[in-house]
């Protein structure tokens, strides 16, 4: 498997991007609604000192697929499809970024705003504040809403083509050979 994407599947380097960021998005996902859920500070703390560098490694992911599309690679052809469904999924795609990025920017924020950071880090033993006080809260839990409809949207479109149409899609992200 090249570096670089050919015109008929990705390559290593866009390939390993995409399902880091993947598995970063659904551990995201997972933990920022558990910690939503919790009471007990201790544990809330525990829980946002992996959310939050996930959001980070998520953040530089998502900056590295950007500058590798913009400066480096080129993406394969598209294969046949409706005109709808290609517009569809390049407006998806482009909604990641901009979803994942807002709420990249919005956990910033947060954490900035809250002082939160030293108590997720186990620098400070003071009590973690209450999110919802903080105006970011409400766009981050909301583009976490987006990104789950957006991630169903799009691995449901990546099934239907590799079980149902059987057009090869699928693998063009996946690793091994042409």
């Amino acid at each position: 498997m090249s570096l670089k994407s050919t015109e008929a599947r990705y390559g290593a380097i866009a390939v390993t991007l995409h399902w880091l960021s993947a598995l970063a998005i659904l551990a995201l996902i997972i933990s920022g609604f558990r910690a939503a859920g919790l009471t007990d500070p201790t544990s809330k703390a525990d829980l946002l000192s992996v959310h939050v560098p996930l959001g980070i490694l998520t953040l530089i992911l998502t900056v590295l697929r950007l500058i590798w599309w913009a400066v480096a690679d080129k993406k394969p052809a598209s294969i046949p499809m409706p005109r709808w469904q290609d517009r569809l999924a390049r407006a998806i795609h482009a909604l990641f970024y901009v979803v994942i990025l807002g709420i990249a920017a919005s956990g910033v924020a947060m954490l900035v705003l809250s002082g939160a950071a030293p108590v997720i880090f186990g620098i400070s033993s003071a009590e973690l504040p209450n999110f919802h006080d903080f105006a970011p809260r409400a766009p981050h839990g909301a583009g976490a809403r987006v990104l789950i409809a957006l991630f169903a949207l799009h691995a449901g479109a990546a099934l239907h083509h590799h079980f149902i149409k059987r057009d090869g899609l699928l693998s063009r992200m996946w690793f091994g050979k042409s």
